[in-house]
């Protein structure tokens, strides 16, 4: 099985390298690519210029992912933008966004995006949940200390490492799906 046959997973983080790596029980190269992201609410979308632009570079197959973080009260806001929500205006701020709201509901939604030059594949999951009253909790990131998975009374923040990695690996991200698409490469 030619190397090649694998997609290069664009990140420039070596721990979301290796996380990924362990959860599809396959080592995948991986790189640092600057990206033009554009601005949009959809996960496609946004995934598609990004695997496109990839590829481009690298002349062959990668994998891509987005995370967006939609509130129920906002309809698909922030979005895809919750990273730059959390960055300039804090967690503090994500959860006052809300107030004033009764919904206080929010979905996690990740997309993969697989592109060899020819066929795109998408990879999507949806993890249903809520914004806190107020951010807690110092472990994870983004909006580890502001959502709160269903099920849960804490934010992700505030989770064992266990529950965090068991509601992160199994519900937020589609690392099965991606796993089994993987696998049919190599087969």
């Amino acid at each position: 099985m030619s190397m090649s046959k694998f997609p290069i997973f664009i990140t420039g983080n070596q721990g979301k390298a290796d996380y990924l790596s362990r959860q599809l029980g396959v080592t995948l190269e991986h790189q640092k690519v600057e990206l033009e992201e554009i601005q949009s609410v959809d996960l496609h979308a946004i995934v598609e210029h990004k695997l496109r632009q990839a590829y481009e570079i690298c002349k062959r197959p990668v994998l891509v992912e987005d995370v967006s973080l939609v509130y129920g009260a906002l309809g698909d806001l922030p979005g895809p933008y919750i990273k730059w929500f959390v960055d300039y205006a804090g967690a503090e701020a994500c959860c006052r966004m809300l107030d004033g709201f009764s919904d206080r509901s929010a979905t996690v939604r990740c997309t993969f995006g697989y592109f060899d030059g020819v066929t795109t594949t998408y990879f999507d999951s949806e993890a249903t949940g809520a914004i806190a009253q107020h951010p807690a909790g110092d472990s994870g990131f983004g909006f580890d200390t502001f959502f709160v998975n269903q099920g849960y009374t804490v934010t992700r923040a505030e989770m064992s490492q266990e529950e965090n990695e068991h509601t992160y690996a199994t519900v937020m991200k589609p690392f099965a799906q991606v796993r089994t698409f993987i696998q049919r490469l190599d087969s």
